[in-house]
């Protein structure tokens, strides 16, 4: 069964509505933990912050995902400023990630998807690729973007880099904790948000890995979805539990690669 079959089989356009609590979530969901990592971190409790850190990093790339297939419930204007601030705070031009992530959706894992390059290596080669897929992403969307996506992506860089500046020319110490830990975790893309999800599916790239579980994807903030977010994309993060269970009431024999 293709995709476009399956697609047909599987309610799921009421999903795409997010109730005012819904939306509320979609958009706030990294800030608790963006500010007790921080407050954390600004006492001196730098190994207590870590896991705040990471908890925050993984719902703020919920939060812009969401953002990059609309999706997040709001307008333009504050999807865009959704996508902006967390650049500054992620350490790296979230509209040059939409980029290559829309046309990861378009020509998933071929040689024109420079987001999945790393799915089909191994394990240990996908974490040492990290720094190197974060400069192609870049790279890419500054050859191969619109102007408006290039115009993005540098005003990003460029307030990321007046942030950090002033953060290190302070010596800000707890902000200074927050760009070290962001950078690190950028640096670990090309495994957590390739490798993991597309690893050994390149026989049928829209068919990605999934996750199965309650604990895990509770913990994992329902990022783990990710078959049904390549089904469909238009479906926001906080419907994709309900979305698994329409695909596995309705589709029982399609084989389900479990991300871990």
């Amino acid at each position: 069964m293709n995709h476009l079959e399956l697609i047909k089989k599987v309610e799921w356009k009421d999903l795409k509505t997010l109730s005012q609590k819904e939306m509320l979530i979609e958009n706030n969901i990294s800030l608790p933990w963006f500010f007790i990592s921080l407050l954390l971190a600004y006492k001196g409790f730098y190994w207590l912050a870590l896991p705040f850190s990471g908890f925050y990093f993984l719902t703020a790339l919920r939060q812009v995902h969401n953002g990059f297939h609309n999706a997040l419930g709001t307008g333009k204007f504050l999807t865009w400023l959704s996508l902006y601030l967390n650049s500054i705070l992620m350490m790296t031009s979230i509209h040059a990630v939409k980029f290559n992530h829309i046309r990861h959706h378009k020509f998933c894992l071929s040689e024109e998807d420079y987001e999945g390059k790393s799915a089909a290596m191994k394990w240990y080669e996908a974490i040492l690729y990290g720094p190197k897929h974060m400069f192609l992403i870049h790279w890419i969307t500054l050859k191969k973007a619109n102007k408006k996506y290039r115009k993005n992506m540098i005003l990003e860089l460029v307030s990321i880099a007046v942030f950090a500046s002033a953060v290190f020319y302070f010596q800000i110490h707890f902000l200074m904790y927050h760009v070290l830990v962001m950078f690190f975790g950028e640096f670990l893309m090309a495994f957590f948000a390739v490798w993991t999800v597309h690893h050994n599916t390149h026989e049928n790239p829209n068919i990605a890995r999934t996750q199965r579980g309650f604990w895990k994807n509770k913990l994992t903030f329902s990022m783990f979805y990710h078959m049904e977010h390549h089904l469909f994309p238009a479906v926001p993060t906080i419907k994709l539990p309900e979305l698994a269970e329409r695909i596995d009431k309705t589709l029982p024999e399609l084989d389900k690669k479990q991300t871990f």
